[in-house]
């Protein structure tokens, strides 16, 4: 089965984007900060900050060229001019022709609610007063983004994946699709969006590992009394290269690669569609993955073999995570369950915000 990669919006609490001038912001409110850049395709000043407590929870994200950002959650919004200090903040009411909207977005100064099921779009100049407000059908090219956004001379949106990938596609009316274009997404990018991880690095993998064979050759039973060593935790070190061109502006505290832990932990736990292995990660140990020993001592009959098992995670090729537990079984088949519990299929992801200050 095609996986789907990105989660698109309708299925991502919290997450969205937004434009201001020619600069762009990728929400994740669910991991408490965003990405600021001035080119996704080029991955250009990739900078991650803090997003504001007050300002996350939203349900969509929006911004005016002249750098204020509108934070919608439920029939009301939240006006402000720093996402990370909440300056400014005003509250207003949704008019009602504007509430329910599946994507919002602003550009060339005015504010555009898509309704995506029946195909169309909203303008108006004021959210709360829905003034000048006309309704207009999306382009056929325009109909499936996952996300949308615009900037002060352009609308966009991420297109689902095609033949070449995942792109985002670039027009000056959303109604005639005119002046358009589509470029490809930058890995650096694709990492931040909830799904990209398995884009760039290969869909999630859990598998048992055999770690050693006790045998007992001879025609008695024997004491068997030894360590056994193994790897516990997290490839931070090497996951952390996955940041390598982000700076992140997050708190004076941050460890490279605590980001992408993150992320690592949500992307295991999204399903099989979009990469995931369906778990949840969080009782297992996220510090720099070390070398273990466990005393085992245990009673082996006669011509007995012993398998020893240890469950590990990782994407594509490459391992990340090395669970704590080991399984001992006299079957040379690993064992068949997945000994970590199931994530919640409704609340993507099972990372609360407060490890990101």
């Amino acid at each position: 089965k095609k996986m789907a990669g990105i989660l698109p919006k309708n299925k991502a609490n919290g997450v969205d984007f937004c434009g201001v001038n020619s600069d762009y912001y990728i929400i994740r409110s669910d991991l408490g900060c965003y990405m600021f850049s001035t080119n996704f395709h080029r991955g250009y000043n990739l900078t991650v900050h803090n997003l504001h407590p007050s300002c996350r929870g939203g349900d969509h994200y929006l911004a005016l060229d002249d750098n204020t950002f509108y934070i919608i959650k439920g029939n009301s919004y939240r006006r402000v001019s720093d996402m990370t200090r909440d300056i400014d903040a005003v509250v207003s009411d949704l008019h009602p022709n504007c509430r329910g909207g599946d994507h919002y977005l602003s550009a060339y100064g005015n504010f555009y609610v898509i309704f995506q099921s029946r195909g169309v779009y909203r303008r108006t100049t004021d959210l709360s007063k829905d003034s000048g407000a006309y309704e207009c059908t999306l382009h056929p090219n325009c109909q499936d983004g996952l996300y949308y956004w615009g900037t002060k001379s352009h609308s966009y949106f991420v297109k689902p994946k095609g033949q070449w990938g995942f792109e985002y596609h670039k027009t000056d009316n959303l109604n005639k699709d005119t002046d358009a274009a589509t470029f490809s997404i930058h890995p650096d990018v694709l990492n931040f969006l909830p799904g990209g991880l398995a884009e760039t690095q290969g869909p999630a993998f859990g598998k048992w590992e055999l770690i050693k064979t006790i045998f007992n050759d001879s025609e008695t039973p024997i004491e068997w009394n030894k360590k056994i060593t193994r790897k516990v935790g997290y490839t931070k070190s090497k996951s952390s290269s996955l940041e390598h061109n982000w700076k992140v502006a997050i708190s004076a505290t941050y460890e490279p690669g605590d980001l992408i832990k993150l992320l690592s932990k949500f992307q295991f736990s999204m399903s099989a569609e979009y990469g995931g292995s369906s778990v949840n990660t969080e009782n297992e140990s996220w510090e720099e993955a070390t070398e273990v020993e466990e005393s085992v001592n245990l009673t082996l009959q006669a011509q007995a073999k012993l398998y020893v098992w240890q469950y590990k995670l990782g994407f594509g090729e490459d391992d990340v995570l090395f669970c704590r537990d080991l399984r001992f079984d006299d079957e040379p088949n690993p064992p068949a369950d997945v000994p970590l519990p199931p994530a919640n299929k409704h609340n993507y992801p099972t990372t609360k915000p407060r490890q990101m200050e």
